[in-house]
């Protein structure tokens, strides 16, 4: 099962938990209300599983690829991880898939605060067009994930600021009638 926890302001490694003292945890509940979506999945086998292809029926995932993210297997590796990890959004879902290794993604709350989201093996997890986000590997510096999108892919991230587009405006309307 996924966790999530509230990050704390710490200016350190960003690859470590940043967790508040005390803890303080964020259930599936919470992040389904910012319109994260998980689901534990089958990673060992991923090539054959019925629920993953129905999940790629369903959600008209026509195209996918596998990325590693580690120093030996990632050019410009040191530059992606930072492009990782500025604060961006996009303009349509973002949907990724740990086939292996893990890491953490960064999304803001309806508050502004971030929340913390450790990824591991068979964990698959939708961010929403317009969620302000960033990804990092964490303290074990690997992970293998398939990248999932409607169509061909757009790999575009629009950092923060981004608040003019269609998509941030959508989601923050999203946002505002699940807090009604």
């Amino acid at each position: 099962m996924v966790e999530a926890w509230y990050m704390d302001e710490s200016p350190e490694d960003q690859r470590a938990p940043h967790r508040l003292q005390p803890n303080r945890p964020v259930s599936l509940e919470q992040l389904r209300r910012l319109g994260v979506a998980y689901r534990k999945l089958d990673a060992d086998n991923y090539e054959t599983d019925p629920c993953l292809k129905e999940i790629r029926r369903a959600e008209n995932y026509s195209w996918m690829d596998i990325v590693t993210i580690h120093k030996d297997k990632l050019p410009n590796y040191e530059e992606k991880i930072k492009t990782f990890y500025e604060e961006h959004l996009h303009l349509d879902d973002e949907i990724r898939y740990v086939l292996d290794g893990s890491g953490y993604f960064d999304v803001r709350d309806k508050d502004d605060k971030w929340i913390r989201i450790s990824m591991e093996k068979g964990d698959m997890i939708t961010l929403p067009a317009g969620i302000y986000h960033r990804f990092t590997l964490d303290e074990n510096n690997y992970v293998k994930a398939m990248r999932l999108f409607v169509g061909e892919p757009v790999w575009t991230a629009y950092n923060r600021p981004a608040d003019d587009f269609p998509a941030r405006k959508q989601y923050m309307k999203f946002l505002a009638e699940e807090a009604q």
